[in-house]
């Protein structure tokens, strides 16, 4: 009989047991990644390419990973979207500074003739003059639109101020940009980018391994030949930086500081300290700017990483009247973490809510699946994830004291603001 009465015991998280993927070369340097373990009918397929916007000498790379899908010379975007809405796929674009990815989701019966068409949409585009237009048109009107909002102007600042050393990864669209682009251009970039442009593939799906062995064929003259290089090292450029917008109601703000990414041996234990300090729900800075100051409906930090490198970041939006009074309690909280341990009480609920996190993206066959490539990235397996359990299960105050001396400097923040002048 199940006694309601007393409580079911509680057993601590040692580890995960993991579905390792199933690895194949498509070429040296170009790896096909499979998890094949999927108990639905369900199948998705990513295509990665180093296309990101870091790559090329004009701003190209977010408006060809916008046309892959806008016509061939034998079928339109609105025909090639047709077929694959008759077979129940979904196509999802993807680009960030490293990295380009086209996405295709459908069932497993219709997975062959849906990439078929991807494939064939993605090698053969044509770039129509019409949508090449329309697309234009599109991202015009985006660019004058975002340009008022606070948020854009804030992230745009602060990229030219973190990524100072680094012209590609702060590179930002300017309107008489849009009036450059051309066909010729966009077809040299597609080129290069992605038909020698390949860098990985990942398949979540309960397929034939037959099927496998044909898409390794089928995009294998894609592979780039050589394995993508990217920088390594980030000059920032601390102190204070105001974008004025006289006529805003909002003060966006965005600070950080260059650090790291998974490949450091701090990585682990600092996730837990800004994880204290702002990035869950209950965070300090939360508590804090939000839930007691009422300055904003929301604030967070987070450590972004790129290939070789990363950076740590706190960004909020705030009303323009108490945008030094917030910069002031974020300083505040990150002295408090230079200073005083964090007690006992507020440790053990971080600590259970990042086993919690952590337990939950790890849930079905697809979570495995982009955890495992969060670390194969860096050079690392799913061992990375029970070392952090490890990691989380032992971590002291002491040591998270010591982080936010060693990593948390005020004067070396970049620090931008953007809205009206109080």
């Amino acid at each position: 009989m199940i006694q309601r009465e007393q409580a079911p015991p509680i057993f601590p998280l040692e580890k995960i047991s993991f579905i390792e993927p199933h690895i194949f070369d498509i070429t040296q340097s170009v790896k096909l990644y499979w998890m094949e373990a999927v108990k639905d009918e369900t199948t998705r397929v990513e295509l990665h390419f180093d296309a990101g916007t870091i790559r090329g000498d004009k701003k190209l790379a977010s408006f060809v990973n916008s046309l892959l899908l806008s016509g061939t010379a034998e079928k339109t975007s609105t025909q090639i979207h047709e077929d694959l809405d008759g077979l129940g796929a979904f196509i999802d674009h993807e680009i960030a500074q490293e990295i380009a990815i086209v996405s295709l989701y459908c069932l497993r019966e219709n997975v062959e003739a849906a990439m078929a068409i991807l494939l064939n949409a993605i090698e053969n585009v044509a770039f129509h003059p019409n949508e090449v237009s329309d697309l234009l048109r599109e991202r015009k009107q985006h660019f004058l639109v975002s340009s008022e909002k606070v948020n854009i102007l804030v992230r745009r600042a602060f990229q030219k101020q973190l990524f100072s050393n680094l012209p590609n990864y702060s590179r930002q669209l300017q309107l008489e940009d849009l009036e450059e682009v051309s066909i010729p251009d966009l077809k040299r970039f597609h080129n290069e980018f992605y038909l020698q442009g390949l860098t990985k593939v990942v398949v979540v799906g309960n397929l034939e391994s037959a099927y496998i062995d044909r898409l390794i064929d089928a995009v294998g003259s894609w592979s780039k030949l050589a394995k993508p290089e990217f920088e390594s090292e980030i000059v920032h450029i601390p102190g204070r930086l105001h974008v004025e917008k006289s006529d805003a109601v909002q003060t966006a703000i965005r600070m950080g500081i260059p650090l790291f990414n998974k490949k450091h041996t701090d990585f682990l234990d600092f996730q837990i300290l800004q994880t204290i300090l702002g990035d869950y729900f209950g965070s300090r800075l939360m508590s804090n700017i939000r839930e007691d100051k009422g300055y904003t409906y929301g604030i967070g930090s987070g450590l972004a990483e790129a290939n070789h490198m990363g950076y740590f970041i706190i960004a909020t939006e705030v009303g323009k009247d108490v945008a030094e009074a917030t910069l002031t309690e974020i300083r505040n909280e990150i002295e408090k973490l230079k200073t005083e341990p964090v007690p006992a009480e507020e440790l053990g609920l971080v600590k259970n809510y990042i086993l919690g996190q952590l337990l939950k993206s790890a849930d079905g066959p697809n979570a495995m699946m982009d955890l495992f490539m969060a670390v194969q990235l860096h050079g690392k397996d799913f061992d990375f994830y029970n070392d952090a359990i490890r990691h989380v299960q032992q971590i002291t105050p002491e040591r998270l004291q010591q982080l936010a001396n060693q990593y948390f400097d005020w004067d070396n923040f970049t620090i931008v603001t953007a809205g009206a002048q109080v």
